[in-house]
């Protein structure tokens, strides 16, 4: 186990990825006027990258720019003060080809709002970092 100047275990892709694909809610980050927006989204993974649905808005038209985003999911558990947190960094584009349409409609990606979020975006995983903690007594 590789620990970082804080004493926390750094995980790598695929311990990142496993963590990821057991969680179905994150937060994506991008530039509004160049100041940061946070929202939170249903995604799913499709070939290690994050996807998740949008309607028209910030978060399609950072997708249309290729902006560079940041997409980060967390755990927390206060009984056995253990935590992890995962960082996914890369471009975000709107998924537009028919087949990986198709692809991203089999996965599970309810929408949070009753409106119709029609636009799939896909954040590329092109850096990839993770973090965990466990300081229960039974870890000591």
């Amino acid at each position: 186990m590789e620990l970082d100047r804080h004493g926390l275990e750094t995980l790598d892709r695929e311990q990142c990825l496993r963590l990821l694909a057991g969680r179905s809610v994150g937060r994506v980050a991008i530039t509004i006027n160049a100041l940061p927006a946070i929202f939170p989204v249903n995604y799913a993974l499709l070939d290690g990258d994050i996807v998740f649905r949008s309607s028209p808005g910030s978060k399609l038209t950072a997708a249309a720019q290729r902006a560079v985003v940041a997409f980060e999911v967390d755990d927390v558990d206060n009984p056995t003060d253990s935590a992890w947190s995962v960082l996914v960094v890369g471009p975000a584009s709107e998924i537009t080809e028919e087949p990986e349409i198709a692809r991203a409609r089999s996965l599970p990606l309810p929408p949070w709002a009753p409106d119709s979020k029609c636009h799939y975006i896909r954040v590329r995983s092109e850096l990839v970092s993770g973090r965990r903690t466990d300081r229960s007594p039974m870890s000591s």
